[in-house]
C-alpha cells in the first residue's frame, strides 16, 4: 500500500512537473498551442456571466439584509406610537389593528424576496463555481495533449534509432490525451452557450417576481398610512373644536385652529361682518355678504357645516336664524349650492 500511494505520488509530482514545463514553454513560444476561437469567446462570455450573477447575489443578499432591519425599525417606530396616541383618541383602535397591518404587510414582503427571489437567485449562481472547475480541468487536460503532443514529434524527430515499441507507447499516450481533452472540451461546448442563453429566462422570471413584491407591498402599504393619515386628521379637527382640551367653556363651541397651528391666531371674523379694508363688497349678488378664499382644508363633522379644500371660494351670506350665529364661524355657500357654516379662521377675505 505504501508503494502504492508512493508510485500515485510520484505520478502526480511529475505530471504537474510537466504541465509547468509546457506552459513556461507556449509563453516562451518555443511551441504551439492548440487553439480554439469559439471555446475562448464561450468562456468571455461566462466570466461575463459569473461576474454579473455574483455582483447581483451580492447586492441582493445585502437589500434583504437592509429590509430586515427596516422592517424591524418600523415595528418598533409603529409600536412607540402606539403607545403615544391615547386611548380615548379619534380611531385609536383601528390605529393599532393598522400599524400590526403594516408589520404583516414587511414580514410578508420579507419572505416574498427571501424564498422567491434571493433562493432562485442563490440555485442560479451556484452553477458557476462548478462549471469554473470543469473549464480549469479542461485546461489542464489540454495542456496535457499539448505536451503530449510535443513529445511524440520529438520522439519521432529525435531517435537516431527507430523504436517501434516506444513510438508505439508515445502514440497510445497521445491519444489517450487527446480523447480525454475532446471529451471535456465538447461538453463544454455545448454546455457554456447553453447556460449562457439561461440567464435571460433567469432574469425575467426573478426581476418580475422582485418587482411584483415591490409594487404589491409599497401600494399595499400607501393604502394603510392613507387611512393612518386620514386617523390623524380626525383627531386634529376634534383637537381643534376642543374636543380634547382640559378647559371647556360653557356654552360657545371653540373655534377649530388651522392644521399649520400658527403661531398667532388669525383675526377672527365675527358676527358675519365684513372686516374693513379686507373683503371687497362691490359687485356681489343679493345676499351675499362677501367672498372668502380658503387657507386651509376644512373637512365638517355636523350636516350643518361646511367642507372645502384650499383654494376654493365661498360666499359668505346671513344666518337664516341670527340667533344661531356662533363667534368665529361664518355662513357660507360654496357655488355648487352647498350651505352651511364654517370656521372663519380656515380662510381668508377677498
Amino acid at each position: 500500500m505504501a508503494e502504492s500511494r508512493g508510485s500515485l505520488l510520484a505520478k502526480s509530482v511529475q505530471k504537474h512537473a510537466g504541465r509547468a514545463k509546457e506552459k513556461i514553454l507556449q509563453n516562451l513560444g518555443k511551441v504551439d498551442r492548440t487553439a480554439d476561437e469559439i471555446f475562448d469567446e464561450h468562456l468571455q462570455n461566462f466570466t461575463k456571466q459569473q461576474n454579473a450573477a455574483n455582483r447581483l447575489q451580492k447586492e441582493f443578499s445585502n437589500y434583504i439584509r437592509c429590509i430586515r432591519a427596516t422592517q424591524a425599525a418600523s415595528k418598533t417606530l409603529l409600536e412607540a406610537i402606539g403607545e403615544v396616541y391615547e386611548s380615548q383618541w379619534t380611531g385609536h383602535d383601528q390605529l393599532y389593528i393598522l400599524t400590526q397591518s403594516v408589520d404583516v404587510l414587511w414580514q410578508d414582503f420579507s419572505h416574498k424576496l427571501a424564498d422567491q427571489v434571493l433562493l432562485p437567485l442563490n440555485t442560479y449562481q451556484s452553477q458557476f463555481p462548478e462549471m469554473r472547475k470543469k473549464i480549469d480541468k479542461r485546461g489542464r487536460k489540454l495542456v496535457d495533449y499539448d505536451s503530449q503532443r510535443h513529445s511524440f514529434q520529438a520522439l519521432q524527430t529525435n531517435m537516431k534509432k527507430r523504436d517501434d515499441v516506444k513510438i508505439g507507447k508515445g502514440r497510445e499516450q497521445l491519444e489517450e490525451a487527446k480523447r480525454t481533452y475532446e471529451i471535456l472540451n465538447s461538453e463544454l461546448h455545448d454546455e457554456l452557450p447553453a447556460l449562457f442563453d439561461s440567464r435571460v429566462l433567469f432574469l425575467v422570471t426573478n426581476l418580475q417576481t422582485l418587482f411584483n413584491a415591490e409594487h404589491t407591498f409599497h401600494s399595499q402599504s400607501s393604502k394603510i398610512f392613507n387611512e393612518l393619515e386620514d386617523i390623524v386628521d380626525k383627531l386634529a379637527t376634534d383637537s381643534q373644536r376642543g374636543s380634547y382640551s382640559v378647559k371647556k367653556t360653557n356654552g360657545t363651541n371653540s373655534l377649530p385652529r388651522p392644521k399649520s397651528l400658527l403661531k398667532d391666531s388669525p383675526e377672527l371674523i365675527i358676527n358675519n361682518l365684513p372686516p374693513s379694508r379686507e373683503a371687497s363688497t362691490e359687485h356681489l349678488p343679493p345676499g351675499v355678504l362677501y367672498r372668502v378664499k380658503a387657507t386651509y382644508k376644512y373637512t365638517r363633522e355636523d350636516v350643518d357645516e361646511l367642507s372645502f379644500d384650499v383654494g376654493e371660494i365661498v360666499s359668505v351670506v346671513e344666518y337664516d336664524d341670527p340667533d344661531e350665529q356662533e363667534e368665529g364661524w361664518l355662513m357660507g355657500m360654496k357655488e355648487n349650492g352647498e350651505k352651511g357654516m364654517f370656521p372663519a379662521n380656515f380662510t381668508r377675505p377677498l
